[in-house]
This record gives structure tokens, sequence and C-alpha cells, in this order.
């Protein structure tokens, strides 16, 4: 063996218990760190060759790459929709390196009945029947390119052949129509042959990101054959629903595949004051959500659902005479693109045993009341303007003067040490949005996030009061 990896093994308890305090005075620092620093990326060093060992190699990240770091982890960390990680779920994680289970074949299977059952707890979370059966993957965009892959192979059920086995040029022309889709969804048909432009805009209710189910039965009517209709429950912007009992209705005229983006939205199902948002959302074919959002589990974290199983396997079946045949209860193996992957679910099983439905209902409570929080404030500042009302987690605002790109990323800049917003353009009109899913973020942080961006107003608008 290697010198220092036997140096490290056996000083191995010894190495965890500095790893772990490092964590802990990172953690316990993300109150006073800067959001994001704006500490300069190191040279690159040159390729290691003999190796300094684990302690070595601690100090080193330390010193050289850990100033730069974001806290992306902390509670007022609110660009794109990023959750952080519970205690429950950080623990699971740093036990799913521990144990280093590969859960994709049935031959070694407690790893892939863990996931079952933490899919299974996931589906009652969300309000899903047993029709819907989920699996693990990386992300929402992953999440939604499985379902627009099974939803492929149902265009080529409807049409007499098999996109699996014939390629996607079997099918001919394909229409995705969406009303606000999100960018994953191109990036999904492209990777899937389909194309960019196979997606379809329809055009929205006034005044919102929604679909407009009167424009979308124009744009079934047109539609030459079946087609596929992205739902969206919860849009980036303004965390608008798409009418899922409205459109699951045409379905029944139109027979299209209904695939319902619920990358975050489907959350609001735990919270009793807005679960009638996600009203309709078991009548998916195919279903999106992401863990690594709301869940407050580490990246990389995703589930997807189905009820076309049958289908799934068939698009992801992997042929290989160590797995044996595929039978009628397909392996992990064969429902995603990985052969191979670490035991996503360790986390998400954690966090959910730890905290259940009610921990995840006062995340999802405390976020919704933090957004409105910051919304109130900006609607109430002169210098300021709210583009859209706050329905669940999202505050989406613009300058009320010269709302031009560039003053809104010099006011993004001036928040970056106490808050991040990411920036966005709603309606033609460029702005930014605060999204709260952090499961340590709480009243105190919202009124820091107000105070900071008040501030920051008040300095570009020449020092005016508020």
């Amino acid at each position: 063996m290697h010198p220092q990896l036997a140096a490290d093994l056996e000083r191995l308890p010894e190495l965890l218990e500095a790893a772990r305090g490092h964590a802990a005075a990172f953690l316990g620092g993300l109150d006073e760190r800067p959001v994001v620093p704006v500490a300069q990326a190191p040279a690159a060093a040159a390729p290691p060759t003999g190796g300094v060992g684990f302690g070595a190699a601690l100090r080193e990240f330390a010193e050289r790459w850990e100033p730069g770091l974001s806290a992306g982890a902390g509670p007022r960390y609110l660009g794109f929709v990023t959750g952080g990680v519970t205690p429950a779920a950080l623990a699971g994680d740093w036990l799913t390196s521990t144990v280093d289970q590969n859960p994709m074949s049935s031959l070694d299977p407690a790893g892939q009945r863990l996931e079952r059952e933490t899919v299974g707890w996931l589906r009652d979370l969300f309000g899903l029947s047993d029709v819907h059966e989920g699996n693990f993957v990386s992300g929402a965009t992953m999440s939604n390119t499985v379902g627009l892959a099974v939803a492929r192979e149902w265009l080529g059920e409807r049409r007499g052949v098999s996109p699996a086995e014939a390629g996607a040029a079997a099918l001919g022309p394909v229409r995705v129509l969406s009303g606000s889709p999100h960018s994953s969804i191109a990036k999904g048909l492209s990777m899937l042959g389909l194309g960019r432009s196979a997606l379809v805009p329809v055009a929205a209710l006034p005044g919102r990101e929604a679909v407009d189910p009167a424009a979308l039965e124009r744009a079934l009517r047109e539609a030459d054959g079946p087609c596929v209709v992205v739902a969206n429950t919860g849009t980036v912007n303004t965390v608008d629903f798409d009418d899922l009992r409205a459109i699951a209705a045409l379905r029944e005229r139109y027979g299209f595949w209904l695939h319902v983006d619920a990358a975050f939205g489907a959350f609001a199902a735990l919270s009793p004051a807005h679960a009638h948002l996600v009203d309709g959302i078991d009548e998916a074919d195919s279903l999106c959500v992401d863990l690594h959002k709301w869940l407050n589990v580490p990246y990389d974290s995703a589930v997807q659902f189905t009820r076309r199983r049958d289908l799934q396997a068939r698009v992801f079946q992997n042929a290989a005479a160590y797995l044996g045949p595929l039978g009628d209860v397909p392996e992990a193996v064969h429902l995603t693109p990985e052969n191979s992957r670490r035991l996503r679910a360790l986390a998400a099983w954690f966090t959910l045993r730890a905290y259940g439905r009610d921990g995840y209902r006062e995340i999802v409570e405390r976020c919704v009341a933090c957004a409105r929080t910051v919304g109130e404030a900006v609607d109430a500042h002169p210098g300021l303007r709210l583009l859209a009302p706050v329905r669940l987690n999202v505050a989406c605002f613009t300058l009320a003067e010269d709302p031009s790109a560039e003053r809104l990323a010099a006011l993004a800049r001036e928040l970056a040490g106490t808050a991040f917003l990411t920036p966005t353009v709603y309606a033609g009109q460029p702005a930014l949005r605060a999204a709260f899913s952090n499961w340590r973020t709480t009243a105190d942080d919202a009124e820091r996030v107000v105070k900071a961006l008040v501030d920051a107003v008040d300095s570009l608008r020449g020092g005016a009061p508020a």
C-alpha cells in the first residue's frame, strides 16, 4: 500500500474527527460569512505526484479554496431556488459516502429497497397515489428529461413505433406545448433528439406566467396528432401555477401526455393554506420534483415519478448478462440514464425520518412568510416595484426608476455581503428575485435582507430616505 494511504488508514478516526471539526466550524460561521465572498480564485497548482496526505490537503483547502466559497448553505442565499442541508440530511450524506453503496441492482438489494421506501414516503408527502412509481436522479433537469423520455416513448406507442429502438427520427415532428417552461425542458428535448424547436410556447393568462387553458385548447386543436403538454407547478420567476384540473380535463378530449414540472412547487402540498395550488397534481403522467431545493438535502438529488414504468424501462433498459432479465419489477439500473451512482436516497431518508411531514410543513410555511415580508417591504418602498404577487416563496421585483439590467446588477452587488439574489427578466422587464427555501432562514433573516435592500436602494437613489 502507498505509504500515504497506509498512514491515513492508520489515523482514519483522527482524520475524520478533523474533518468533522472543520465542517462544524464552517457551518457555525455561516451567519457571519459574506454570502458571496469577493476573494479571488487562487492560481492553479501543479498536479500532485507524491501526495501530501489528508491532513496537509485539508490545510491547503482551508487556505486556498475555502475563502472563496459562498455561504450557499446559509439562510440568506436567496438566488436560484437553493435549499440548505438539514442536520439529519448532512449526517445521512456522510453515511452515504461511508457505506458507499451502488443501489442499482437487486443482486445487492438493501440500497434499492431503502430507495423504494423513500420514494414511497415522498409520494405520500406530495399527495400522489400509488399509480406513480419513482426513482432518484441528479436534479430537476434530469428529472424533466427522464419524464420527457417516457413521453417520447408514449408518442411512439401512439404512432406504432419505438423511438427507443428506431430513434427519435421515427416519430417525425413532435409538438411539446407549455406556457412558461423552465429552461431545462428545452435542454432535455435537445438531449432526447426531439430538438428545442419542438417546444411550442402557449399564451399565458394576462399578467401571469400560468398557461391560458383556452389558448392551450386552441393549440391542441391545431396539433397534428398526439403531443406532450408540460404544465408548470411553480414557475421560477413568480411561482405561478398552471390549473392542473383544467389541463387534465383537456387531456380527456385531446389525449396528450401530461408532464408536470413541480421542481419546488410540489412542496405547496404540505401547507394547508397553499395546497390548492397543486390541486390535480396526481393527474400527471410524469412528474419532476427537485429535492436539493425545499427538501434541503445535499446536491445532487431529485425524484421523478411516472404512471408508465413499462415505457420508462423500454427507454432505459440496460442489457448485460450480469444484470439478468428485466423482470416484472425493473431494477433501478433499467429506469434512469445512470448504470451506477451513490445511494442518493439515504440523505432524504434520514431527513424525512427525523423531521417528518410536520417538520417540512413548518419549513415551507416559514419560508413563505419570509418571502411575504420581503414582498411587502418592496411594495412599500418608493424606489422599488413588486412585479407579481408573492404566491409562495419568491419575491420578484425591480427598480421603480431606470430599471436597467446594469443598475439591478449594481444593486445585487451591493447586497452580496448580506444576501444573494439572482437576476431575471419578467414580462420583458429586468428584475431581481429572492427565493426562500433554506431550512435555516428565519424572520430575522428576512428583516436583515429588507434592511440591506432598503439601504442599497437608497444608496443608488443618492441617499433619498426610505
